[in-house]
């Protein structure tokens, strides 16, 4: 009897999962339909924890995300871009491009475009304790009040799209809402860049209501198609929108913040403000 316990316990301990087991990156399967893509398991991994990948499926209306673990003279660009397009949108940072780019951080704000959380070091989430995801994100909040005069939105992405429940929830635990994506392609490679119209079409072919559009600001490839991108979008008969469109319950108290960081900028470098 002893026997049997022992190969019964012996079992029980192989199949228990190791801390890694139940750790995902982050897909999702595309169709040629322009229908919104099916992720399959994540979709009950995410369940109850504030995190989204895409909008509403019966909304002709798409949302422009970029990524920015640094820069390589490409963000300026894209910026200007968004200006002349008028499209706002959210770029999520680490804290080494707060600490390199600040000159940067401010234009982004300046402009009207949100920013958010990608963690202080671009780290595996599922990987830290509790109190080391949240001084993670803390140091990120910290970096960015000193220099915009206002709280940080709560708006976060794991980093390589690395996650799972229990990281999410903590996340969440923080009074974020995360956001996975679910319109992307292979663009951070920059020695392996495709073209423009490659670009172009990687968006264009997967576009679908409530689009969730993750590009990098690395990619020479998506500063030389993003004016004809966000053409296209419209073309399409899409309307581009921002990420406060999650977060209607507190969007007029962030959109304050902003036009005072704005006010207080102008008056500290003798510009001319105007609403």
């Amino acid at each position: 009897m002893k026997k049997i316990l022992l190969i019964v316990f012996t079992l029980v301990s192989i199949s228990l999962p190791s801390v890694r087991a139940g750790s995902y990156g982050w897909g999702f399967k595309r169709n040629s339909d322009h229908q919104q893509p099916d992720i399959g398991i994540y979709a009950q991994e995410i369940e109850g924890t504030s995190s989204y990948y895409v909008g509403p499926k019966d909304e002709k209306i798409v949302f422009l995300t970029f990524d920015a673990g640094y820069d390589n003279g490409g963000l300026m660009k894209i910026l200007d871009v968004l200006d002349e397009k008028n499209v706002k949108s959210t770029f999520f940072v680490t804290g080494d491009f707060i600490e390199r780019e600040s000159e940067l951080l401010m234009e982004i704000i300046w402009r009207g475009h949100l920013v958010g959380n990608h963690t202080w070091s671009h780290k595996d989430i599922t990987k830290l304790s509790e109190e080391e995801l949240e001084d993670e994100l803390r140091k990120v909040e910290a970096a960015y009040e000193g220099l915009a005069f206002s709280p940080l939105p709560k708006l976060f992405r794991p980093p390589s799209g690395q996650f799972n429940k229990q990281s999410l929830l903590r996340v969440q635990k923080l009074g974020y809402k995360t956001f996975f994506w679910s319109l992307a392609y292979k663009d951070w490679l920059t020695d392996k860049q495709q073209g423009e119209d490659y670009a172009y079409r990687s968006v264009m072919d997967n576009l679908h209501n409530g689009a969730i559009i993750l590009l990098h600001t690395v990619s020479e490839d998506n500063c030389r198609a993003l004016g004809k991108i966000i053409d296209g979008i419209r073309n399409e008969g899409y309307t581009i929108a921002n990420l406060d469109y999650f977060l209607k319950s507190d969007s007029s108290e962030r959109a304050a913040c902003g036009r005072l960081f704005r006010i207080r900028i102008a008056r500290l470098n003798k510009w001319e403000y105007n609403e």
